[in-house]
């Protein structure tokens, strides 16, 4: 009786603005597969031109999973996508060998690729309490909440991002125990292969293609956008390179030209990041992003070792 074939979940990485989009849809029209993104901005149906979707046409040549998914009224975390993709995945491997997922959401695309922390499903009601609480009355009063239940996270960076804030929160008041003592850190054992890519450009490339898509968002209603999302700024998503900026010439703190500066400095700034981050996971091959042959040959040599094996 001869094995299942394997299936394999080709992961494209990269920062953002190197050529994520068009090189995925490529890949998955050469497999005949489809998409999934690990965006994590691009889960929300209201944010649309900060977070550089794929075109309509982009869209209609591949199937594509999580984009314009959830409400930006939701808090929809790195837990919840691992858990829904990881069943959606269980679906397409029924129909396809191959599935592509892409995103330079570091966190989430390790949510995927390794598994989070095992954390317990939220009390009934609990997640929406506590998100009306951040709409009402901003973050400030739910990071003094954590603070005093569990001050081991109120020391880390998370402290500063409102869905682990209340992640955390979920977390207390379900178990009584701080989100802390559920650290596994162990990576999870998937059932699938996956075939890990990264994508980066020369650097003056790179940026050069950061700018101009920064110019093309104001030019689409980047700041009109952000007026209409107002009531959300709390929102993690909103708080990111792209909206912040624009806030802060809503709020007066600075003019057009100051805010088309930062824009396009913090886009950059998060660009390096995004590198750093993806390099130091030290399981990614790199290659450039206009190497689609290159890395289609890869892909099915990775494939076809693994058969032989």
């Amino acid at each position: 009786m001869s094995e299942s074939p394997r299936k394999y979940l080709i992961i494209i990485a990269g920062p953002t603005a190197v050529g994520k989009t068009a090189l995925s849809i490529q890949i998955a029209k050469a497999l005949h597969t489809e998409i999934i993104s690990a965006d994590s901005r691009q889960f929300f149906r209201e944010l649309n031109i900060g977070t550089a979707k794929p075109t309509l046409d982009e869209l209609a040549q591949v199937n594509h999973h999580f984009i314009n998914s959830h409400s930006i009224s939701e808090i929809y975390s790195a837990g919840d996508f691992e858990r829904d993709v990881l069943k959606l995945l269980e679906t397409l491997f029924k129909k396809h060998d191959y599935v592509v997922m892409t995103g330079g959401s570091g966190f989430y695309v390790k949510a995927v690729s390794e598994g989070l922390d095992d954390l317990p499903a939220p009390l009934p009601g609990l997640r929406e309490s506590l998100t009306e609480k951040l709409h009402a009355n901003g973050l400030a009063p739910l990071q003094a909440e954590i603070s005093e239940i569990d001050p081991t996270f109120a020391l880390t960076p998370e402290i500063n991002n409102p869905q682990r804030v209340i992640r955390a929160l979920e977390v207390f008041y379900t178990t009584g125990s701080p989100i802390s003592q559920f650290h596994l850190k162990q990576t999870q054992k998937r059932p699938f292969e996956q075939i890990l890519i990264a994508l980066d450009r020369d650097r003056s490339e790179l940026y050069n293609r950061i700018d101009l898509r920064m110019d093309h968002m104001l030019q689409d209603g980047l700041i009109t956008e952000a007026k209409d999302l107002l009531p959300y700024r709390s929102h993690h998503a909103l708080q990111t390179v792209g909206y912040k900026e624009v806030y802060g010439f809503l709020d007066k703190q600075y003019d057009e030209e100051e805010m088309i500066r930062l824009l396009k400095q913090n886009s950059r700034r998060y660009a390096k990041r995004q590198l750093t981050w993806f390099r130091h996971q030290g399981n990614f091959e790199w290659f450039q992003a206009d190497e689609y042959e290159k890395i289609l040959t890869y892909i099915q040599a990775r494939i076809r070792d693994n058969k032989d094996q």
